[in-house]
C-alpha cells in the first residue's frame, strides 16, 4: 500500500474532523553522506526483520556503517522513527480517502476507489505498510497509530452503509464485518506481494473486481 519504500514520508494532514493530536518533532538536519530517509529506510526493514522492541540503535548504526551518535543528528529517538514510519503508511490511506470522498459518484465506486487506491498504496509503500500492520499498541507510538487505523476502519465502514442503503450492496451483510474483510483481503497481500512481480495496477483490478463480484446485488 512500486517498491518505492525509501520515499520521503507524507506529510499531508487528515481533515480536521479527523486530525487526532500526535506527537511531533522538529526536524533534524542530517550530515552530509547521511539523510533522514536513509535512516528511516534502514530502520523500517530492521523492524521488519528483527522486530520494534528487538532492534536496538546500535544494529541500526551497525546496517548504515555510521555511529550510534550520528543517527541523533537525523532522528531524536527509536520512537521518532516508528512514528515516522507508520505515520507514512497511514497518510497514504488517508490521501486515498481524501480523494474518494471528495468524488460525487455513487457510493458503490466509491468504495470500489478506495479499495483500488489502498492496494495501490500497500504496493508504494509495502514496507511501511507492513510495519504498521505488525503494532499491537505497545508504546504510545503504536497506540495513537491503531487509533488512526480505527478512524480510517470508520470511513470504510460508512461507505458500506452508504452503498447498502443505494441498494447497490446485499443489506444482509454487516458494514463493519464487510469493511473488515475487504481490507482483510488488501492486508494479506503484505504476505507474498514484491515489486518483482509486476505493476500493482493489475492486482488492484484483480483484487476489486474479486471483491465486488462477490458483494454486488444482482437483477
Amino acid at each position: 500500500m512500486t517498491g518505492a519504500a525509501g520515499n520521503p514520508p507524507a506529510r499531508s494532514p487528515l481533515p480536521r474532523a479527523e486530525r487526532i493530536p500526535r506527537e511531533g518533532a522538529r526536524p533534524r538536519r542530517g550530515r552530509p553522506g547521511h539523510d533522514q530517509d536513509a535512516v528511516l529506510t534502514a530502520a523500517v526493514r530492521l523492524f521488519n526483520e528483527r522486530g520494534y522492541e528487538a532492534t536496538s540503535m546500535g544494529e541500526l548504526a551497525e546496517r548504515l556503517g555510521i555511529t550510534k551518535s550520528s543517527i541523533y543528528h537525523h532522528v531524536s529517538s527509536k520512537q521518532e522513527l516508528l512514528r515516522m514510519a507508520v505515520d507514512h503508511a497511514l497518510d497514504g490511506l488517508f490521501e486515498a480517502a481524501d480523494e474518494v470522498r471528495a468524488g460525487h459518484t455513487p457510493a458503490i465506486e466509491r468504495l470500489e476507489l478506495l479499495i483500488r487506491r489502498s492496494v495501490l498504496v500497500l504496493a508504494d509503500r509495502l514496507e511501511y505498510v507492513t510495519l504498521l500492520l505488525r503494532v499491537r499498541g505497545n508504546t504510545a507510538v503504536e497506540q495513537q497509530a491503531l487509533l488512526r487505523r480505527r478512524v480510517f476502519d470508520a470511513i470504510v465502514t460508512d461507505l458500506v452503509k452508504q452503498a447498502q442503503a443505494d441498494g447497490a450492496l446485499r443489506p444482509d451483510v454487516d458494514p463493519a464485518t464487510a469493511a473488515r474483510l475487504l481490507f482483510g483481503m488488501v492486508n494479506s497481500l503484505i504476505e507474498w506481494y514484491s515489486p518483482a512481480r509486476g505493476a500493482a495496477e493489475p492486482l488492484a483490478d484483480t483484487i476489486t473486481a474479486i471483491a465486488f463480484d462477490g458483494l454486488r446485488t444482482r437483477p
